[in-house]
């Protein structure tokens, strides 16, 4: 799968790094919490940890993390240990970050606030552990110190010499590659969870597909070949019925759709059809006739994981598109 991107998307594209630091609420074990019984030596065993609040009491923290790498997954691309956004979307995502951070900040003064009686809950749960626990705890300041939520976010220029930038170029270069490998794995997790098997879907079945549609879109810039999948997508959306359920031919249209997106060779070997003048109405058709074939010269990049099932109808013929 060819798919080179150019130094010049940095025109159009800022990095983002979540930096989002969660106590684990965890002290490593010492032979002395054992009073001196034999154990194994260190390159034969090591301790593990013990637990010095109750886990459940920071679930909250992890969710709200969980939340922001969503966000920055549906909007923008893995890209130099963080994520690249669309700079117009910045604004957009900085604000949902905010809010999440607030949250999470929020949270932390709640928990801290009931930080004590949280030990002492944990404690009274594990009788005859009590200075196990107890001999382990923090103060709260400590405890403050492990919570944190921020980002920096930050615009890229080119060295000038082409040997300084040499490393960024290789990055940059990936950027179309990892962005199509992302929608592979979206489209993957879509097709388990709301395709396989199915002979009609409602049209919740369509929020992933409209998930993948808005990261597209959001970042056309990034490869020639992006902006022909959006319009396939737009395409697919517009034959949808308005109401009811979604079976018969629309729906082996969008199984197809589907195994498309989870194949990136294949999916960007129709972008770049499109491009020729190749209408995305026309491999619509072809996805429901199943006369579409796969071009044999385009093979699967080796970062390609997700190799498309077969999709569960009688009504076409795949003809090896999935």
């Amino acid at each position: 799968m060819d798919t080179q991107t150019d130094i010049t998307v940095l025109d159009n594209l800022m990095a983002i790094n979540l930096d989002v630091s969660i106590w684990t609420a965890r002290k490593k074990l010492t032979p002395a919490d054992f009073g001196g019984a034999a154990l194994p030596p260190d390159d034969l065993a090591s301790l593990g940890s013990k637990k010095v609040c109750d886990p459940r009491e920071l679930r909250i923290f992890g969710t709200l993390k969980a939340r922001a790498v969503n966000l920055l997954d549906r909007t923008g691309v893995r890209f130099l240990g963080g994520w690249g956004i669309p700079e117009g979307k910045a604004d957009d995502i900085v604000a949902e970050l905010t809010v999440i951070r607030d949250d999470f900040l929020s949270a932390k003064e709640q928990f801290l606030n009931r930080y004590d009686e949280a030990v002492k809950d944990w404690i009274s749960l594990h009788p005859g552990w009590e200075s196990l626990i107890g001999g382990s705890t923090v103060g709260a300041d400590y405890v403050r110190s492990r919570l944190d939520f921020r980002w920096q976010l930050f615009k890229l220029v080119p060295p000038t010499d082409n040997a300084v930038g040499y490393g960024l170029q290789d990055e940059v270069k990936e950027l179309g590659g990892t962005l199509f490998d992302e929608v592979a794995k979206a489209a993957a997790d879509a097709w388990k969870r709301c395709f396989e098997g199915k002979d009609k879907v409602t049209h919740k079945a369509l929020s992933p597909l409209r998930s993948i549609h808005a990261k597209l879109a959001g970042l056309s810039f990034v490869e020639p070949r992006v902006v022909p999948v959006v319009d396939l997508l737009d395409t697919a959306f517009n034959r949808m019925p308005k109401r009811g359920h979604i079976e018969g031919s629309e729906l082996v249209m969008l199984q197809g759709v589907v195994s498309l997106l989870r194949d990136p060779a294949t999916l960007v070997a129709h972008g770049q059809k499109i491009i020729k003048g190749q209408d995305a109405s026309d491999i619509l058709a072809g996805l429901v006739a199943g006369t579409l074939p796969v071009p044999p010269e385009e093979k699967p990049s080796a970062k390609t994981r997700f190799v498309p099932e077969a999709v569960h109808t009688h009504s076409i013929d795949s003809q090896g598109l999935w």
